[in-house]
């Protein structure tokens, strides 16, 4: 089977901002929880791959304070992006070389739309994806099936010839709920026990892998 077309996770696949990530975290969690204990990076880590509301939602169900701690969330990340925010080592070459090969190419991420094209433009894709699709494009989120269908959809494509990279189990349930092949990367937070009985369709190691994916 041929693949056409590459969706792509953002952050923990495309660009590195796992510590702006967990700074903003701890920020957020000191300035409204401060006088609690400070919850593990591990807690925060295990939901990457959601939207900021569903994950503050495991800590408060009080929707006023909920939008308060993503507000603080995001102004503080916001702040910080550009300084910390890099795409990991050999990923936009090879995203570079399936464009050159005449792939379909799309983002699908649990972030708002505005910081899903902020960490593209760091990594200088911003001419490079046909479709970005966001938290506030869809209803439903990741690992809901329907951010992955709406990529589909919008890039006029069958979900057969369709491969969601990502590094997350979010993604990986996503992308097989949308009836797309999935493939998980080790470059990212998580490694390979954390996804192994998800069975993705493809394992890439370093980004150079891709090239499995569509290369003779």
């Amino acid at each position: 089977m041929t693949l056409t077309t590459f969706l792509f996770d953002l952050d923990g696949t495309i660009i590195d901002s796992i510590e702006l990530i967990l700074r903003s975290y701890r920020h957020t969690m000191e300035l409204h929880r401060g006088n609690e204990p400070l919850p593990s990076d591990e807690v925060w880590i295990k939901g990457l791959g959601t939207p900021l509301w569903t994950q503050f939602g495991e800590i408060t169900a009080d929707k006023e304070e909920i939008e308060a701690m993503v507000q603080t969330y995001r102004t503080y990340n916001l702040a910080h992006h550009d300084a910390l925010v890099k795409p990991y080592d050999g990923v936009v070459d090879e995203i570079r070389r399936l464009q050159t090969a005449g792939k379909r190419l799309g983002v699908v991420t649990s972030k708002l739309r505005d910081g899903a094209m902020r960490g593209i433009r760091i990594s200088g894709l911003d001419q490079v994806f046909d479709v970005v699709v966001g938290c506030d494009d869809v209803k439903h989120f990741k690992p809901h099936p329907e951010p992955v269908l709406k990529a589909v959809q919008e890039l006029g494509v069958t979900r057969e010839d369709t491969v969601f990279v990502g590094d997350s189990r979010h993604d990986m349930e996503c992308g097989r709920a949308a009836g797309v092949k999935t493939a998980a990367v080790l470059w990212g937070p998580f490694d390979r026990p954390h996804l192994e009985d998800l069975s993705p369709d493809y394992w890439l190691e370093k980004p150079g892998d891709l090239r499995q994916l569509y290369e003779p």
